[in-house]
């Protein structure tokens, strides 16, 4: 299908991208002199600051005693230092001044902030371009246009510290960071429609305007379910968004301020040859799809690893055969690599963003484990990473488990995997997310699964799983002891302790529960922090070992 041509700004962007991305490439064969250089500069830096003196960073020479001495600690251990520099004291954790911080995504249980500094944004926005760089250039290669990308993310602050410093969610910062020119080439809506605190009326607003550039290119979400989430918001105000393009305005059924909808009111004018084409598209099709709507996508961004290719399997409704980009593999805490390449797992490690140890799996119990450094990792194998960066963080285990899937010059390429500690064992089988993931997008196919969790079941003496799933509305299983059991077999093909467990009959035969409706909007609506109404950025795992996860929510069916 032809492209349309790019705007002249938009190929400056891509062209800036690819040198970015090409100046990396080419710098990787050094990966152990950078990191080396890297940990030798923040040590530097750091060693004056209350985290530094308390870590006695200015006694560290070389990286076997920054090994040996700096102990490996999760976020507790780093916590009264960030809530210090969240109180406004300077120079606790970084000698430069912070100026957000990332809460971590979920908005659950006590709150968890990360300090970012300039130095700190600028680092998550070099690994962002590396990213964007390698996707502009498989794109083009393959023939696919480049023009603006649609995202629906708040850009609102969710609150300040006490000491009057703004924290929302790593993507908000990132966006609110980005200088106006960039803002208006890259986005087709308004910066001010990303202020929009409403899910609803937020995804509205950015699809009206959308809808507006049938040459849109790219759709980015970060994760997997909050794109599809998009897609449904398309397809139930579809009618209204076709009448509001014909006649230039915004809907009043849409809950917006008054100050707000007056401001995104300006940027708008009636377009009815858009909007007869829209209707026409709405007509054939029943509803409205991104693949329809915009024919010349080029690529997605979004999560890849972990859960996400659950999710996947319902894409191609929605998008077809549209590419998938990984963007950069990220957390609040860190940015651990940039992805490079469509439709594939696998970032490269961003050697220039942090400095990284990785634990090999025989020292995940122990309290000082002996670590690898990137070039030493195999491919094929798990690791779990421990993160050194410019937010005050020294050998940080996130928790994260990753794979290498390959080696790129001699630095890894990684995928997330599973949060380490996030197993469900009902005699110490150990699944994983990534175990019950695999299993269910083995079952997907033509079924229309809105979400799912596996718990445990309430018995300890004959344990079983117990599979929690909601299914789109109107839609019924038709074989539901079929789908169990072929969800038994799955699952034994995924983890063989689960299947070795099952041959003996120590673990049971699982249940099915079905779900109302609306049952995991419910669960993420009750995970929500106080004052935080976006339920968007709330994680679910698909595993939880919380026996009364489901107290509350209401099953329609069980099966067992």
């Amino acid at each position: 299908m032809p492209h349309a041509p790019m705007h002249l700004s938009l190929t400056v962007f891509a062209m800036a991208a690819q040198w970015q991305q090409r100046a990396f490439t080419r710098q990787l064969p050094q990966a152990q002199a950078i990191q080396a250089r890297f940990l030798q500069k923040l040590l530097k830096e750091q060693q004056d600051t209350v985290l530094g003196k308390a870590l006695k960073l200015d006694r560290i020479s070389n990286l076997e005693e920054f090994r040996q001495r700096v102990p490996c600690w999760r976020y507790d251990g780093y916590s009264p230092y960030f809530e210090r520099a969240a109180a406004g004291e300077t120079n606790v954790v970084s000698p430069f001044p912070v100026q957000d911080f990332n809460m971590s995504s979920g908005s659950t249980g006590s709150r968890k902030l990360i300090p970012i500094t300039k130095r700190v944004q600028q680092t998550r926005s070099y690994a962002n371009q590396v990213a964007m760089g390698y996707a502009f250039e498989q794109a083009q290669a393959q023939g696919r246009g480049l023009g603006q990308l649609l995202l629906t993310t708040l850009i609102t602050p969710l609150g300040q510290t006490e000491g009057g410093i703004t924290y929302g969610h790593v993507s908000g910062n990132q966006i609110r960071s980005t200088h106006p020119w960039v803002f208006k080439q890259l986005f087709p809506q308004p910066y001010d429609a990303m202020r929009v605190s409403d899910t609803a009326a937020r995804n509205y607003v950015c699809l009206l305007f959308g809808l507006r550039q049938e040459n849109l290119t790219s759709i980015a979400a970060n994760f997997p379910l909050i794109m599809l989430q998009f897609c449904s918001y398309l397809e139930r105000f579809g009618p209204a968004l076709i009448d509001d393009i014909g006649r230039g305005d915004i809907s009043q059924d849409i809950l917006l301020e008054p100050e707000l909808r007056q401001t995104l009111q300006k940027h708008l004018s009636p377009q009815p040859q858009r909007a007869k084409q829209l209707q026409t598209l709405l007509k054939q099709h029943g509803c409205l799809l991104p693949r329809y709507v915009w024919p010349n996508l080029s690529f997605l961004v979004t999560a890849r690893g972990g859960p996400s290719d659950f999710y996947f399997e319902r894409f191609d409704k929605y998008f077809g055969k549209t590419p998938i980009f990984g963007g950069t593999y990220a957390a609040s805490e860190a940015t651990f690599g940039s992805y490079c390449r469509l439709d594939a797992d696998g970032a490269i490690l961003a050697i220039k963003t942090n400095f990284f140890e990785f634990v090999p799996p025989d020292q995940w119990e122990k309290s000082n484990p002996q670590t690898l450094l990137p070039h030493q990792l195999e491919v094929g194998e798990y690791y779990r990473v421990l993160v050194t960066n410019y937010s005050g963080f020294c050998r940080y285990d996130i928790g994260d488990v990753l794979q290498v899937v390959d080696m790129y010059q001699g630095v890894p390429v990684i995928v997330f995997r599973y949060r380490q500690g996030g197993v469900l064992s009902a005699i110490s089988e150990k699944t994983t997310e990534y175990h019950v993931t695999q299993a269910m997008a083995a079952l997907q196919g033509n079924l229309p699964i809105e979400d799912f969790c596996v718990t445990l079941s309430k018995s300890l003496i004959d344990p079983y799983y117990v599979l929690n799933m909601e299914l789109a509305e109107a839609t019924k299983l038709a074989e539901p002891q079929q789908f169990l059991r072929t969800f038994d077999r799955h699952m034994q093909r995924a983890n063989e302790s689960y299947a070795l467990k099952r041959k003996k009959n120590d673990i049971t035969s699982p249940q099915l529960n079905l779900l109302a409706a609306g049952s995991f909007k419910q669960l993420r609506q009750q995970r929500l922090k106080s004052g935080v109404s976006d339920d968007a950025q709330v994680k679910l795992s698909h595993i939880s070992s919380d026996r009364t996860l489901l107290d509350g929510i209401t099953i329609i069916q069980q099966i067992r």
